[in-house]
Parts: C-alpha cells; sequence; structure tokens
C-alpha cells in the first residue's frame, strides 16, 4: 500500500537529503548546553561524540550487503527517524559514556542513509540527464539550517535541548511518511561492470584516494564546524545560546546558497576550477575565524567556512559513483567509509586540541589541509 505524496523522482531525493540532515542536526547547537549539563571539557565531550564516527563506519562496512538484503525503501524510511531519536536520546545521557553508548546506533543509522541517499541521488541523476548532487546536498545544508535555527530559537525560549530533540522525533516521522512515502529506488546506473557483492569495507583505490585528498579539508572544517561553533562563540566571546545556535546555522545556510547554484557552475566551469575557487573560500574563512578579534567577524568566517566546504564532497561523490572500474555502490562506500574518518572521527578528537591550546587552536590546525586539498582537486576531472 502506497502512503504519502506523489512527488518528482528528484523531489524525493532533495526530501530525503532534508530529513536526514535536519535529524542530525538538531544536537550540535545545544552542545554547548549539553556539555555544561554534564559537567566536562572540551576532550571528554570530543571522545563522546566520536560514538557517531565508530558507529556509521561500522554501518558503512556491512552496508552494501545489508541494504541488498533489507531494500533501499525500508531503510530510508525506518533509518532516517531512528537517526533522530537516537540523537535525542543522546541530549538525556548523565555522562560522556552514556552518550557515547547513545551515538553509536545513530551512526549506524547514519552511515545507510548515508549510502542510500548518495546512490539514489547519482542514479536519478543519471536518469535525468543532468547533475542534481549539489543541488541535492543543498538540502542536505537547508536541513541542517533549519536544524540550526531551530535550535537557537529553542534556547532563547528556554527550551531545554532535551525537550526540544524529543519534540523533533514526531515532525520527522510525519515528514517521512508525507515526502517520503511514495519512494522506490530508481533503476540501477548500468557501468558495463559485472554485478558483484560489496566487501565489507570497500577499500580505497588509488584514485579514489585522489578524491580523500580533495574533500579531506572541507570534511574536516565542516565537522568542526558543526561540532564546536556554538563553543567557539561561547568560550572566545562569551556568546549566548542564541548567537552559539546562530553559528551552526550561518555555515550551514552559505553551504545551501552555493550547492543550489552549484550545477550551474559546474556544468559552466567544470569541478575542478569550482572546487579550487571554494577550498581558497574556506581557507580564507578558517583563516578569519582563528584570529576574528569579534563575533562579527567570527560569524563572517564561519559563513565563508560553510561557503567553501559546500560542494566538495557533492563533486567527490559524483566522481566517484562515474567511475567504471567498480560498481557505483562500492566507489561511493568507499569514499565515503574514509571521508566520513575525517568529518566524524576527527573533528570530536580536536577538542583534545580545543582542551589544552585553546578553541580557536583547533581551526588554526586544518589550514595547511586546506593547501593539500588545493593541490589535488585535479583529482575530479579523473573519472574515468
Amino acid at each position: 500500500m502506497q502512503i504519502g505524496l506523489t512527488l518528482p523522482p528528484q523531489v524525493r531525493v532533495y526530501a530525503a537529503f532534508f530529513l536526514y540532515s535536519f535529524g542530525l542536526g538538531g544536537l550540535f547547537p545545544r552542545l554547548g548546553e549539553i556539555q555544561r549539563g554534564m559537567g566536562v571539557g572540551e576532550g571528554a565531550l570530543g571522545l563522546a561524540l566520536i560514538g557517531t564516527a565508530l558507529g556509521t563506519l561500522l554501518s558503512l562496512a556491512f552496508a552494501s550487503r545489508l541494504l541488498e538484503r533489507i531494500g533501499y525503501r525500508r531503510a530510508l524510511l525506518c533509518l532516517t527517524p531512528l537517526v533522530a531519536a537516537f540523537y535525542a536520546l543522546a541530549s538525556c545521557a548523565s555522562g560522556p559514556l552514556w552518550m557515547f553508548a547513545c551515538l553509536v546506533p545513530a551512526g549506524l543509522c547514519v552511515g545507510a542513509v548515508e549510502v542510500v541517499v548518495n546512490v539514489e541521488a547519482d542514479r536519478v541523476e543519471h536518469q535525468l540527464g543532468r547533475r542534481i548532487m549539489n543541488r541535492a546536498h543543498g538540502f542536505w545544508s537547508l536541513g541542517f539550517f533549519s536544524a540550526g535555527l531551530l535550535g537557537a530559537g529553542a534556547a532563547q525560549l528556554g527550551i531545554s535541548p532535551q525537550m526540544q530533540l524529543v519534540g523533533e522525533v514526531p515532525l520527522i516521522v510525519l515528514g517521512v511518511l508525507l515526502l517520503l512515502g511514495s519512494f522506490h529506488p530508481a533503476p540501477l546506473r548500468h557501468t558495463g561492470q559485472p554485478t558483484e557483492a560489496a566487501p565489507h569495507f570497500a577499500l580505497p583505490t588509488l584514485a579514489i584516494m585522489g578524491l580523500v585528498c580533495v574533500i579531506l579539508s572541507a570534511m574536516l572544517l565542516e565537522g568542526a564546524g558543526a561540532d564546536w561553533s556554538a563553543i567557539y562563540m561561547r568560550e572566545a566571546f562569551g556568546s549566548s545560546p542564541l548567537w552559539s545556535g546562530l553559528a551552526v546555522a550561518i555555515g550551514a545556510f552559505m553551504q545551501a546558497v552555493l550547492r543550489f547554484s552549484a550545477d550551474g557552475l559546474v556544468e559552466r566551469f567544470g569541478p575542478a576550477k569550482v572546487a579550487r575557487t571554494l577550498l581558497c573560500v574556506l581557507g580564507v574563512g578558517c583563516l578569519l575565524v582563528t584570529m576574528a578579534p569579534a563575533p562579527g567577524w567570527a560569524l563572517l568566517g564561519l559563513g565563508l567556512m560553510g561557503a567553501g566546504t559546500a560542494c566538495i564532497f557533492p563533486l567527490a561523490m559524483s566522481a566517484a559513483a562515474q567511475r567504471t572500474d567498480r560498481p557505483a555502490a562500492v566507489n561511493v562506500a568507499s569514499l565515503a567509509q574514509t571521508g566520513f574518518v575525517v568529518f566524524l572521527l576527527a573533528p570530536p578528537l580536536l577538542g583534545q586540541v580545543a582542551e589544552h591550546w585553546g578553541v580557536r587552536a583547533l581551526y588554526g590546525v586544518c589550514l595547511p589541509l586546506v593547501l593539500l586539498s588545493i593541490a589535488s582537486v585535479r583529482s575530479l576531472e579523473r573519472t574515468a
């Protein structure tokens, strides 16, 4: 029995990205308050956040085979609300250990949904004959931005992080039923290669490692912006929870703006030129956040960081999916597994840097990696 609205396939992809990131992003604007409630430092909080990374990496290691068994439709409809539910549970944890334990199953759901939405976006992109990957990730950023605004507003109204996150779960369930209830996976994208079972861990090839170098700084700084920008505003400038929440939202907002217009830019100038320009913007934003003398300059730097990270990951995912040396799902999982080590594992570990050398330092140590990414952008054009 079909439920939900009948939508064009690309609109369902956009809705999937939005709902997934909305459930994922609700925790981060309130991390400063949750940290104070647990009474721990940045290092302990960072170690707790590794739970998501561990669960995601385990999920990605087995996702390809598991998704073939349970089906993309069932996985998307069931796991998207569970992401929000486990994050709500994590906000209620009394200490870092319990928070870590709650975030591991959240990461298991995140890994599976990540593969589903990216492979589905690539299939629909191929079916339509035009780019939608950057726009799809724009809706991811829009969902994260919406979660940041909601968190900032809830903080201003005095609503606890726990009440806010628990209240988001039924909203996401309703959104999934209405917007994704009629979802059915797009046809397989034929690459000319024989179908084979994906390995538990999709080892990156040399070509995929080139793409990893491209996304390295963008993934690290996108994760650092999500994990630490609220705490950065509080520690560096004594900002209120409202402004701390807005710091999370502004990066996602600038991501969304760039991603909605990126497909035309990529078609006109090519992926390498677009990526190189955005990585330069990312470096300027990171430098500004590291040295910002006032909150306004910090918000500008966070916005530039969001803009600079906007298209790097979507461009790399498209390049990985378009390669013909292995099935698309294997290359996507390989890049995602390696990239998510950076996106999810490295930013929490930067909490150790923040605890010992200050929260500004965790952004400063990322600057050399921006230069590495700039030097690797030619990998985006080597998809054959």
